[in-house]
């Protein structure tokens, strides 16, 4: 059998550990430079506030209901995370960290245990131990689980916020509950087309021939299909080094100048190139882009991105900047307002497996720089230590005008218990 655990609305909840007072109270939180909401629990959705609302269109709204508003906090949200799927791997040693708030958890050998028990015992420790709500659904497949969790948030006074699917009756029942636009791996495409045939829900999806689902959703759509009968195709998937790693960010406010956004993408390169190293992978590319702002509709328009080959895989910070502000000044053009910039490295390859080169090699004395730069940023705060191409203040931070306290990750914003 297989679970999926998930946090009920787990961004909002890990505000609520710390200010009890928010439960029962409508709480949104914003994006990066609180542009739009990302999280909202269920008191703010029942008064309408739709995901990815622009946070300025809402604001007479947030006010009239008294909506508590915050800037997204993805240092404690990350910690928490951490706490809850340390729990949650004590209940069995396989267990697979799916996103932020949701983990799959295999159970073999459990055959004489009675998992809706187990569940709530799962439910009762993570919630005592982090304070964090979550649910849980089991079933014999991943496809399944994902259809019981959802079954257990929903009615959570029925379940008690635990489902299990472990007979047929109970499968066909779920999947007829099921709408085909909330079955887990069909996206908005395979939905709109399954809808003109008059598919619309999981159990008539399961009723189409296989030859049909191959041709038309591929191998993936017919291994779906099989889960969602009961037939397990999918296992837990084991941690992989990324393929491409990605820092971007929107600006504060609109630049003009190359000097501003070459100091931004400066410190993105410095970013993918510290997660490089974490990985123990090197890269053969740099991607560097800029964007203007698009919503800005009377301002002129301009979006442009370049991709460098390097001479050599390389990890090092010192040559990622190097090739990253080649590519940023062959794509700048003066004139416009840049509001977005971002570096991508690709082509990894493992850090043991170097294609040596005869004439180009990286720089041995950037390896023990780098070790140092990284040991002590770990203990002693990521920018701590900084490259001369970075900001040596925080002028360049991103708006965050309604950020929480860390709580759990910064010791001078640690909760004061009064007694």
């Amino acid at each position: 059998m297989f679970a999926l655990v998930d946090c009920n609305n787990f961004y909002a909840s890990c505000q609520r550990v710390f200010e009890p007072h928010l439960i029962g109270k409508p709480v949104v939180i914003l994006s990066n430079n609180d542009g739009c909401v990302i999280a909202r629990s269920n008191e703010a959705k029942a008064l309408g506030v739709p995901m990815g609302a622009p946070a300025f269109q809402f604001k007479s709204i947030f006010k009239e209901h008294n909506v508590h508003v915050f800037s997204s906090n993805y240092a404690l949200y990350g910690d928490m995370s951490n706490r809850v799927m340390n729990l949650l791997a004590t209940f069995t040693p396989e267990i697979e960290v799916y996103s932020i708030d949701e983990a799959f958890l295999k159970f073999q050998g459990f055959e004489q245990f009675n998992l809706e028990e187990y569940g709530l015992t799962i439910q009762r420790t993570v919630t005592k131990g982090t304070g964090i709500p979550i649910s849980v659904g089991f079933a014999p497949t991943k496809a399944l689980a994902k259809v019981a969790n959802k079954i257990a948030k929903k009615f959570p006074d029925r379940t008690k916020s635990v489902y299990v699917i472990d007979t047929e009756e109970k499968r066909i029942k779920a999947l007829k509950w099921t709408k085909i636009d909330d079955v887990w791996g069909i996206g908005h495409q395979h939905a709109k087309r399954l809808k003109a045939l008059q598919i619309k829900n999981a159990y008539q999806f399961t009723k189409l021939h296989d030859d049909w689902v191959r041709k038309e959703m591929s191998v993936v759509g017919l291994r779906l299909k099989h889960e969602l009968e009961g037939k397990p195709r999918l296992d837990l998937e084991t941690p992989t080094s990324k393929k491409a790693i990605a820092t971007t960010r929107s600006f504060e406010k609109p630049y003009q100048t190359i000097e501003e956004v070459a100091e931004r993408v400066a410190t993105f390169t410095a970013h993918c190139a510290e997660k490089l190293r974490k990985q123990k992978s090197q890269c053969n590319m740099v991607m560097v882009f800029v964007k203007t702002n698009r919503f800005s509709q009377d301002a002129p328009q301009y979006s442009r991105s370049i991709v460098i080959k390097t001479d050599y895989p390389t990890d090092s910070t010192i040559d990622l900047n190097k090739y990253a502000q080649i590519g940023l000044k062959a794509i700048f053009k003066e004139g416009y307002q840049y509001k977005k910039a971002g570096v991508i490295v690709m082509g990894l390859t493992p850090n043991n497996e170097t294609q040596l080169s005869l004439f180009n090699f990286s720089n041995p004395k950037h390896q023990p720089v780098m070790r140092v730069v990284d040991k002590l940023n770990a203990a002693m705060g990521k920018t701590t230590v900084r490259f001369a191409s970075q900001s040596i203040g925080r002028q360049w931070k991103m708006k965050q005008e309604r950020l929480s306290p860390c709580y759990t990750t910064r010791i001078k914003e640690i909760v004061t218990i009064k007694v």
